[in-house]
Order: structure tokens, then C-alpha cells, then sequence
């Protein structure tokens, strides 16, 4: 199973960080997170650890809407938020990629129906995003 959504773009690491920033906002979703991987691993592991990896950040967006929706039809569904969105650039790579969750993976860990109207409109929601930053 595919967990996932992907896009690759031709942008820079910047370009491509501030698009995603802004499509999530056009769908109603914040970033209540941002973990930067690269220099995690710089800090914890070492500079070529930081180096070999590139630029990658991940972000916690959440939709509160959709959160408070979810959360509310079934409490222990908070453990699987916010949604996360990566973006990544591998050392020398021409193109970007911007991964967000697929929440249809939500639906398969609850059969509810309320995670599962939730999970539709989020996925909905983070494909219009990655649309948006493709510019198509």
C-alpha cells in the first residue's frame, strides 16, 4: 500500500519550501511543526550524515476544522495528527519533492465512518495543495 502522495517540481529548495507553505494555507491547514532533518542529523550525527542526506524538512500541518472533526468522533485518532508533509532535496538534485500522508491510511486503521468522511476531505485537501505547488 502506498501511504503517500508525491510530486517532483523543478524548484529550488526554497522556492519549493514557501509553495508548499502557502498551498497548505489555501486549504485551510497550518503548520503547527517543523523538523529539520538535515541539521538533526548534522547535530546528532555528524556533518556528512547532514550532507549525504540534503535538505528535508517535515512539516506538521493541521487542518483544525478537520482535526477537531476527527478527534471528536473518535478521540485516540489525534495520535496519527497532523498530518505530515516533507520536503526534500537530495545533495546535488535538480528537482524537489514535496510527500504528503495519504489519510486514507487513517481509514484503515479505523473503519469509522466519521474518519473516514474526515480522512476524504483532508486527502482532498493535501492533493489540491501538491496540484497547487505543481502549478498544474
Amino acid at each position: 500500500m502506498t501511504y503517500t502522495h508525491a510530486i517532483t517540481v523543478p524548484l529550488s529548495w526554497e522556492d519549493a519550501v514557501e509553495r508548499t507553505r502557502g498551498a497548505l494555507a489555501a486549504q485551510g491547514f497550518g503548520v503547527l511543526t517543523e523538523i529539520d532533518v538535515r541539521s538533526t542529523f548534522t547535530q546528532k550525527l555528524g556533518q556528512e550524515a547532514g550532507d549525504s542526506l540534503g535538505d528535508y524538512i517535515i512539516l506538521g500541518a493541521c487542518n483544525p476544522q478537520l482535526a477537531q472533526r476527527g478527534i471528536t468522533a473518535e478521540p485516540q485518532l489525534g495520535a496519527l495528527l497532523p498530518c505530515n508533509v516533507v520536503v526534500r532535496r537530495a545533495p546535488n538534485a535538480a528537482e524537489t519533492t514535496v510527500e504528503t500522508i495519504d489519510p486514507q491510511t487513517m481509514v484503515q486503521l479505523s473503519r469509522s465512518d466519521a474518519t473516514r468522511e474526515v480522512a476524504d476531505e483532508a486527502d482532498a485537501r493535501l492533493r489540491a495543495a501538491l496540484k497547487e505547488i505543481s502549478g498544474k
